[in-house]
């Protein structure tokens, strides 16, 4: 052969290597694309996922999601919303959300306006394959098992967590991180990139690797943005908040670079109770200007009420009758003044049975006032 055909040959086999991963990450769905069909809505035209939507399998998911997150938004959502708009009204750039599994459902509705989420949990996580290489005929199965994970929270407001750990397990679907796709996508966020972290014990957030995961908290990072397009930013922590980790894991290092902060916490089986919670509690009680819980959230008796003011929403019932030994004199003589609410939320999820309270840390300005 020529030296000059050799040449030639030689350049457009060059040309075809470095064009070969173009074509493949072409092909290759984008993190949004997968959220939004996890979720049950239509991803891009272009998109390699797009033929999956043709599906009968697909089809009845988005049937399925459509009608019950129809439900949840009317129900709960809509009133939740309107109900922080006229509550809620000096947000931080942050929220803290202690004991919430993959739950930005929640967070989103109570703190549309937070710029940093910050979820953590004992619950992986997990996996999202490509879904164009799911094995034939697979589809509506794995479908089937994400929509078993979010029957409870959709349907009570809340995960019930020995069901949450088995469907979270189940199939090539796994963890927290396509509840947490569903979540943005049916809260009409795009997602714009998905990160892989762990936290050093100084609470540096570091690419996720063996080395730094034996020792600390490890998750995810997600960058999405709203109808604003404004960049935001999600972290889900898998990692164990009881005192004989919590100190070590790098996680509470980390939530103090983003301090002062929002707390919330709700449906959290009464942890904070616990003496065994104590360092996440103090850290809740000395990092947050504002902390919006339920019953099984901080005792009432460690709020200081020289630091805290606090305003009840809602009815207080009491514990139900899985946390016996949970009930709260205190927390019914404040609710006797309370302001109804007109949603559920917690374990008490009926309408007229939930509380709510909003701790608000007091200002010298609002101590003077006193």
């Amino acid at each position: 052969m020529p030296v000059v055909k050799m040449l030639a040959a030689a350049a457009a086999a060059l040309l075809l290597l470095v064009a070969a991963p173009a074509v493949r990450a072409a092909d290759t769905a984008s993190a949004n694309d997968t959220a939004r069909v996890l979720a049950g809505l239509a991803p891009d035209a272009g998109s390699p996922l797009a033929p999956l939507t043709k599906t009968a399998a697909w089809q009845q998911h988005a049937r399925a999601f459509d009608a019950a997150f129809g439900r949840l938004e009317r129900r709960q959502l809509e009133k939740i919303r309107a109900w922080s708009k006229a509550h809620l009204t000096r947000q931080k750039p942050t929220l803290f959300y202690m004991f919430s599994g993959p739950d930005f459902l929640y967070a989103d509705a109570f703190f549309p306006n937070a710029e940093t989420y910050v979820l953590s949990g004992l619950e992986p996580v997990g996996a999202v394959p490509d879904l164009a290489d799911l094995p034939r005929g697979t589809l509506g199965g794995e479908l089937r098992q994400l929509q078993g994970s979010l029957d409870s929270i959709l349907a009570y407001s809340f995960f019930v967590t020995k069901k949450m750990k088995t469907n979270l397990r189940a199939g090539r679907i796994t963890g927290t991180l396509p509840v947490i796709y569903v979540f943005l996508a049916r809260t009409g966020h795009t997602v714009r990139s998905v990160e892989r972290v762990a936290l050093a014990a100084d609470g540096t957030v570091r690419p996720d690797d063996e080395t730094v995961r034996k020792s600390g908290a490890h998750g995810v990072k997600i960058v999405f943005s709203g109808p604003d397009q404004k960049p935001r930013t999600l972290f889900y922590f898998t990692t164990d908040l009881s005192d004989r980790s919590v100190e070590t894991s790098g996680f509470l290092a980390f939530c103090r670079t983003l301090a002062p902060a929002d707390g919330f916490v709700k449906s959290a089986s009464y942890l904070l109770h616990s003496g065994s919670f104590s360092t996440v509690r103090k850290f809740l009680l000395a990092e947050t200007a504002t902390m919006v819980q339920d019953d099984s959230g901080i005792p009432l008796a460690h709020y200081d009420a020289g630091t805290w003011e606090l305003a009840p929403f809602g009815r207080y019932l009491g514990p139900i009758a899985l946390f016996p030994g949970r009930y709260q004199a205190g927390y019914a003589r404040l609710f006797r003044k309370s302001t109804p609410i007109d949603f559920g939320i917690g374990y008490r999820w009926r309408p007229n049975q939930s509380n709510v309270l909003v701790a608000t840390r007091k200002t010298p300005e609002t101590r003077a006032e006193k």
